[in-house]
């Protein structure tokens, strides 16, 4: 009997207690008003009942209380035997070997490694190493029924996962964020040439809890959340991090299609350079990895093509996020991309193999959406992109993205912008244009080792130049003046065991601009991590 059974059948009793609490008090105050006689008896005999059941699940949990102990009798009973007779059969050798050891030194020899074994010793062995099994056994059991479990409000299975992440980083140049950096800026005058830093805002936390089956369907749902929510205004509070929630799924899995709805990452954009120095943000954000956490309702199918590949076919619509700041910190209003009232939409076909024991995937994406800026001011936003997964042999492998779009701000293209205007944007004087990119990522992993990895990465985001010169002026909600940034990066990760981690990481951003040129900077980043 496991401990999820005691701890399952223990807040069943708690919620119980809890009912028969609430029912009696809701009785209490029908009679005291003066309510109808019949429903307070009723509700008496419901208490009654409750009463009944919480003395019956009392009984159950004693019940497998003795039986726990006696599980414990049975491994010390076991134990006692399993060393009695490991020193029987030890002196049983020792007294055998005695009259060949004297001969040896009688005479000079060496005595035998080992001597043949008798019928009865055969028969104690095997013994022995049956009280062995039987112990491990019986102690997997008792370790298993002490064990702490995570339990939830449900009958149903719930784990808890994530990881306590520390990182030691040092800047060379101006960034947007010290931790996580993404754009190069200027240097402003009388500033440090730099600055040094740690955090631990990056860890996260997450929750999975498995549900029934629905239509023949497994249910799961999770929630993962990390503490990269801002700051707030107090003493010291950047070590005082805010929680924010990041995603939040809840899936439907049959044998070959599945329907996922929540908060997830862009399923046609699913991969990102491998990097435990950029969490709170993927690595090459704004530098060519499209990327957002978006609500959304999509539906995967999975065509077996043979014994090792199949074909995976993706769509669904997501919130038309359109990357503009939301207008107020408390109340939620529509931007451009909510204002057109129709959903963005997805699409992915990926085609899944396996090459030197490693996964291979090519996978052609597609997204559209629609922005609207008032005043008759509306744009098509679209995406046409590329995904691959290659292995190199059985330690090398290269992985990367490659877009091409329009009005992509909401999911990282365009540096984080999806249109220009010729003026001010909230005048309907001002023309608007969607903001056309081209950019993508490529990483080159190479493992010698399983607990061992090297990972050389360069990323690139390219806003068109036609559009960028099509106003003497453009204005924008980010910076309007961006032309082109790049990343790249080189790390190592040592995984001595499967919870704990150590990386080192160099990371160099070069941000080009309009007028004034380019600008760079660079971070090394030490990082120290347990999961659970």
């Amino acid at each position: 009997m496991k401990r999820t059974r005691v701890g399952g059948l223990l807040r069943i009793v708690a919620l119980a207690g809890l009912l028969g609490f609430l029912c009696a008090g809701g009785a209490a105050q029908q009679a005291a008003s003066g309510a109808d006689f019949s429903r307070e008896e009723s509700l008496k005999d419901t208490v009654q009942d409750l009463r009944l059941q919480v003395q019956e699940l009392r009984s159950a949990v004693a019940e497998i209380r003795s039986e726990a102990q006696q599980y414990r009798a049975e491994t010390l009973e076991l134990r006692r035997e399993l060393n009695a007779v490991r020193s029987g059969s030890e002196i049983q050798r020792t007294s055998a070997n005695e009259p060949v050891a004297a001969a040896s030194a009688q005479y000079g020899t060496s005595s035998p490694a080992s001597t043949p074994q008798t019928p009865d010793d055969r028969k104690k062995s095997e013994h022995t190493a049956n009280l062995e099994e039987e112990y491990q056994l019986l102690s997997g059991k008792v370790d298993e029924q002490y064990q702490t479990k995570i339990e939830s409000a449900s009958k149903y299975r719930m784990r808890l996962s994530g990881i306590v992440l520390l990182n030691l980083f040092g800047n060379g140049g101006t960034v947007d964020n010290i931790d996580t950096p993404s754009l190069a800026y200027d240097r402003p005058p009388g500033s440090s040439a730099g600055n040094f830093g740690a955090t631990l805002r990056q860890s996260q936390i997450g929750f999975e809890v498995f549900g029934p089956t629905l239509m023949g369907a497994r249910t799961k749902a999770d929630l993962q959340m990390d503490f990269a929510g801002g700051f707030p205004r107090t003493w010291n509070g950047v070590n005082s991090g805010l929680v924010r929630l990041r995603t939040g799924t809840m899936r439907l899995d049959w044998a070959k299609t599945s329907i996922v709805a929540g908060q997830d990452g862009l399923f046609f954009s699913p991969l990102s350079p491998t990097s435990f120095a950029s969490l709170a943000v993927p690595a090459f954000s704004y530098a060519g990895n499209l990327w957002s956490w978006v609500p959304q309702l999509r539906v995967e199918h999975r065509i077996t093509l043979g014994e090792n590949s199949s074909l995976l076919l993706q769509g669904g619509i997501l919130d038309p996020l359109s990357g503009e700041p939301p207008p107020s910190a408390y109340y939620r209003q529509p931007v451009a991309g909510e204002l057109s009232r129709v959903p963005a939409f997805g699409s992915r076909v990926a085609w899944v193999s396996s090459l030197f024991g490693q996964p291979l995937r090519v996978g052609l994406d597609g997204y559209y959406s629609r922005q609207d800026y008032g005043f008759n001011r509306a744009v098509n936003a679209w995406s046409g992109m590329t995904d691959v997964e290659l292995p190199l042999g059985r330690q090398f492998s290269l992985s990367g993205e490659l877009y091409r779009g329009s009005g992509l701000g909401g999911i990282g293209g365009g540096i984080g912008r999806s249109a220009l205007f010729s003026g001010l944007p909230n005048l309907s004087s001002s023309s608007v244009r969607a903001l056309n990119s081209v950019g993508g990522w490529a990483q080159l992993k190479y493992r010698p080792t399983s607990t061992l990895e090297f990972n050389g990465a360069f990323g690139q985001d390219n806003p068109f130049s036609s559009d960028l010169h099509a106003f003497p002026f453009p204005q924008s909600y980010g910076d309007p003046s961006l032309t082109r940034n790049q990343g790249s990066l080189a790390n190592v990760i040592f995984r001595p065991r499967s919870d704990l981690l150590f990386s080192a990481e160099y990371h160099h951003v070069r941000t080009s601009t309009l007028v004034n040129g380019s600008y760079q900077a660079n971070q090394v980043n030490l990082v120290m991590g347990v999961l659970f």
